[in-house]
């Protein structure tokens, strides 16, 4: 029950993060580039944590796997002509045995990890681009 629980508080917590990350570079007070960068990549740091925190709490549940799941493997790994599958899970169901297509993620693959790289990706993009915009498009205009 606690981890439907912190699931959500982490998700929420990684977003807030990354809203900071864009209020850092894009609407913080230093006229400096270099300083905003540094303050940046602090926050980006801070918000790295975080996602990969509740990407944690988002890849599936692994803990101590039950009596019953034990015995399905042994079944499974003594039947002829079985080849164990990378990170499948067997579930058993009253007596047959079964094989869940789905796997376990990793932790890359999990949804706050991604939202973490995307967002991050567009803002190197639009922070360099920023950038360069200001240093070479608004300086000719100035001059």
């Amino acid at each position: 029950m606690l981890l439907e629980l912190a699931r959500p508080v982490t998700l929420l917590g990684s977003i807030l993060s990354l809203l900071l990350v864009f209020h850092t570079a894009f609407l913080g007070t230093e006229t400096d580039i270099r300083q905003r960068m540094y303050d940046s990549l602090g926050v980006l740091m801070l918000a790295a944590a975080l996602s990969i925190l509740s990407g944690l709490t988002f890849r599936e549940g692994g803990g101590e796997p039950s009596e019953e799941s034990l015995r399905a493997t042994r079944r499974v790994n003594q039947a002829p002509g079985w080849k164990p599958q990378p990170k499948l899970r067997l579930v058993a169901d009253h007596g047959r045995l079964l094989v869940s297509p789905r796997r376990e993620l990793r932790l890359a693959e999990t949804f706050p990890v991604q939202v973490f790289l995307w967002s991050t990706a567009i803002m190197v993009v639009l922070f360099f681009l920023s950038w360069f915009l200001e240093t070479y498009v608004l300086s000719l205009r100035r001059g």
